[in-house]
C-alpha cells in the first residue's frame, strides 16, 4: 500500500507584503474586506504589482513608483491613485484622501472591472513617465486648523505639549484637533484630551503608531 502523496509546499507571494495582511487584520470590521477586496483587484490588474507600507498605510507600487494606497479609519476606509484625477475622475476628490471618497461599505467601490482599467491606466502612464498629478481640490492648500478652546486651554497647563503641538506643521496639528473634535460624548473628549496630552508630552504625532511600521 502506498503512502498517499503530501501535497506540494507552497511559496508565499513575494508581491504581497505581510506588514499589510496585519494592517488589515487591526482594521476595523467594516473596513476588512473593502481592504481586501482592493488589494486582490489591484494585484488581478498587473503582475508587477509589489506592496509596502508608507507613513503607516498599504501603499502599492509600480516601476520603483508609488501606483496607489489605501487606509482604514474608525469609520470609513480610502482608495487613491497617484496619477490623482487623470487615472480616476471619479468627482469625489477631496471628500477623503484618494479619489473615491468615503468607502463605508461595498456599494462605495468600484467595479472589478473598473479598477482593472484604472489600474493598468495608471501603470501605463508610469511607464511613460508622467509625473504624480495632484487633484485639483487637494491642491488647495486648507486654512490652519483653529484648536478648540479647551484644547488650547489644556496645552496651556502643559508647556511640554504645548511646545511639541506648536513644533508640529499644520497638517500634524490638524490630526490632534479633528481628532478631538470627532468626539461627541464628553467622556470621549476627555479621554482622547488626556491621551493627546500624553503623547505630545513624549513628542508624538497623533498617528506614531503607524509611522516606519
Amino acid at each position: 500500500m502506498t503512502a498517499a502523496a503530501k501535497p506540494e509546499a507552497t511559496t508565499a507571494d513575494a508581491s504581497r507584503d505581510p506588514r499589510i495582511d496585519a494592517y488589515i487584520e487591526r482594521a476595523a470590521e467594516f473596513a476588512q474586506p473593502l481592504l481586501r477586496q482592493l488589494r486582490d483587484g489591484v494585484h488581478a490588474a498587473h503582475p508587477g504589482i509589489s506592496e509596502t507600507i508608507k507613513w503607516g498605510m498599504p501603499h502599492f507600487m509600480y516601476g520603483g513608483r508609488i501606483l496607489a494606497n489605501m487606509a482604514a479609519f474608525k469609520a470609513h476606509a480610502t482608495f487613491g491613485f497617484w496619477q490623482g484625477e487623470a487615472v480616476a475622475a471619479t468627482g469625489k476628490a477631496g471628500e477623503a484622501m484618494g479619489q473615491f471618497g468615503r468607502l463605508t461599505g461595498p456599494k462605495d467601490l468600484p467595479s472589478a472591472a473598473r479598477l482593472k482599467a484604472m489600474v493598468r491606466q495608471a501603470t501605463a502612464l508610469i511607464d511613460a513617465g508622467a509625473p504624480p498629478r495632484r487633484n485639483r481640490r487637494s491642491a488647495e492648500p486648507k486654512p490652519p486648523a483653529a484648536a478648540p478652546d479647551f484644547f488650547r486651554e489644556a496645552l496651556a497647563r502643559h508647556p511640554a505639549a504645548q511646545a511639541t503641538f506648536e513644533g508640529f506643521p499644520p497638517s500634524q496639528q490638524r490630526e490632534y484637533i479633528e481628532w478631538l473634535a470627532e468626539a461627541k460624548q464628553a467622556a470621549t473628549r476627555e479621554r482622547r484630551l488626556a491621551q493627546a496630552l500624553q503623547w505630545l508630552a513624549e513628542g508624538k504625532r497623533r498617528h506614531w503608531k503607524y509611522v516606519n511600521c
